[in-house]
């Protein structure tokens, strides 16, 4: 195996021209391809990650113009530029130059133009998430509560209606885990909630979900021992800028936490290009800036190299830029005042050639011509060399549809992510518990409505069986007529019998005498009190 990827022939010297050769095992330092447009940038690119690939490395690389697809395919003497690239090759005595392809997987975070790239919520992570929505410290606490009550409840977050769901449950029930976790208000849930909708409106809802990417299908080799070269598709995805620092920052710290410590191995276990790194820094606040150098510092240990592909060598700040120790930097216009303290700014990264006027150089550079300054065995910057750069041997420019359909059916990956999976997960959980909820509440309801009904009807009922127990009491209207003409006839049936009886004994003379005596009256009050 070659201890090193052929760059490029430098300015000659006394023994002729001097290689330009980057060093196997100080690829995973990173690096910068600078330059203005139409300088070459791509060209440099892609020869390197073929390079990288031939020598059983993976690449990932982002293809934000759509033209670095032709990477899958041979180059052809009837493409455009051929000429050229062959006169460059044999220029820098590359006698064995020839085109060939490259294994390549393609990637697309929509699913069109390569396998689905998904990751879960959960994944993510509270932490990553909050960063990348500019949450401040309130905010991200009550995102970092939805996460642990989810846990603890085993509700899965996979998408972002799961988080969405999560969130307002939290919401609904803020009281409860302030009280269980600590302080939880509606209007830090709301804020989150908003930052939400602005990630899912550029296509966050493609991002977040499942089957999510496992990392080791980016770290392949094909049968020939040739590193895969992962491919995605980045021109829609431009489009959305938050999406693509969420994906590629998610990526870094994916393999950061996966890959286990290496140090500097013979050679990269994998070598990424951020192709237009300067879409990852414009308006990129200070949290995720911060959390990208922290990953581009730590990941070299994992074996892992990151390089920067921009126009403008101040796109990328100054704690991302002090971690790049390989550099290419391609022709700069001093045509404004900031290409002109760009141009300052590259001259003094390089480490001094006496023979060599770096910011002159600069701006008089062909296209296809570099500054090189590469690290040497030992680590230490090499001398900025005027360079020739090295052709690719594939393909300049974008593939078919037809050889792109090709290329994906053979893809090792090919059936594993191309259908999304919607299992159930805390939207649908949360769902039927407030469903299930809802119901056990109308039940209640209902219930509580029949138990008063029943009771307002048993109370009816008893006082209509009061009524009628008092009107059953009461004598008819024929018994009241008889009992009536009953105590009438006694009375005067009694007093007539009482009558007749004391004249019967007393005799009637006496009574006539006496007005029927004592006697008389007594039996008469007697006799007319038993027929009453």
């Amino acid at each position: 195996m070659s201890d090193g990827i052929f760059i490029g022939l430098g300015a000659p010297d006394k023994d002729g021209g001097v290689p330009q050769s980057l060093n196997l095992r100080r690829a995973n330092r990173h690096g910068l391809i600078a330059g203005a447009t139409g300088t070459g940038k791509t060209v440099t690119l892609q020869g390197i990650a073929e390079s990288f690939s031939a020598l059983g490395v993976p690449v990932f690389l982002s293809d934000v113009k759509g033209d670095l697809s032709g990477i899958a395919m041979a180059g052809s003497p009837t493409f455009k530029n051929a000429d050229k690239l062959v006169a460059r090759a044999a220029e820098i005595g590359l006698a064995d130059y020839s085109y060939s392809d490259n294994p390549a997987i393609f990637w697309d975070l929509y699913g069109e133009q390569g396998h689905p790239v998904r990751t879960t919520v959960s994944e993510m992570g509270p932490l990553l998430l909050a960063r990348l929505m500019g949450l401040n410290e309130t905010q991200e606490g009550v995102l970092t509560i939805a996460f642990r009550y989810a846990d603890e409840e085993g509700l899965l977050l996979l998408d972002l209606g799961d988080l969405q769901a999560m969130l307002s449950y939290c919401a609904e029930n803020a009281a409860m885990l302030s009280a269980r976790y600590g302080n939880v208000t509606k209007a830090s849930v709301g804020a989150i909630q908003r930052q939400l909708l602005q990630l899912e409106a550029q296509g966050g809802d493609h991002f977040f979900g499942e089957p999510a990417l496992d990392i080791n299908d980016m770290l392949q080799v094909d049968e020939q021992g040739r590193g895969y070269i992962n491919i995605l598709a980045a021109d829609r995805l431009m489009q959305s800028p938050k999406l693509y620092a969420t994906f590629l920052l998610w990526l870094l710290s994916e393999l950061f936490e996966t890959l286990p410590e290496v140090g500097d191995p013979d050679k990269p276990v994998l070598v990424f290009f951020f192709d237009e790194a300067h879409l990852l820094f414009d308006d990129a606040p200070k949290a995720l800036t911060d959390k990208i150098e922290q990953v581009v510092r730590l990941i070299r240990s994992k074996g892992v190299g990151v390089y920067f592909v921009t126009q403008n060598p101040i796109d990328i700040p100054e704690e991302v830029a002090g971690q790049l120790g390989n550099r290419v930097q391609h022709a700069l216009r001093a045509f404004t005042p900031r290409d002109q303290r760009a141009i300052r700014a590259a001259a003094e990264t390089f480490r001094i050639n006496p023979d060599l006027d770096v910011e002159t150089a600069i701006t008089e550079l062909k296209v296809g011509e570099a500054l090189v300054s590469l690290l040497q065995e030992d680590g230490s910057p090499g001398i900025v060399q005027r360079t020739l750069i090295a052709p690719p041997r594939s393909r300049l420019g974008p593939v078919s549809a037809k050889e792109r359909a090709i290329i994906q059916s053979i893809s090792p990956c090919d059936g594993k992510y191309d259908a999304a999976v919607d299992r159930e997960s805390a939207e649908e959980i949360l769902a039927a518990r407030g469903e299930a909820a809802a119901a056990a509440a109308l039940a209640s309801k209902a219930q509580a409505e029949a138990d008063k009904a029943a009771a307002a009807q048993a109370k009816i009922e008893a006082k209509q069986r009061e009524a009628a127990a008092r009107e059953a009491a009461k004598p008819s209207g024929l018994d009241r007529a008889i009992q009536s003409a009953t105590r009438a006839a006694g009375s005067s049936v009694g007093r007539q019998v009482a009558n007749e009886l004391g004249k019967a004994v007393f005799g009637a003379s006496r009574r006539k005498a006496s007005g029927g005596g004592f006697a008389g009256k007594l039996m008469r009050g007697i006799l007319g009190g038993l027929f009453k």
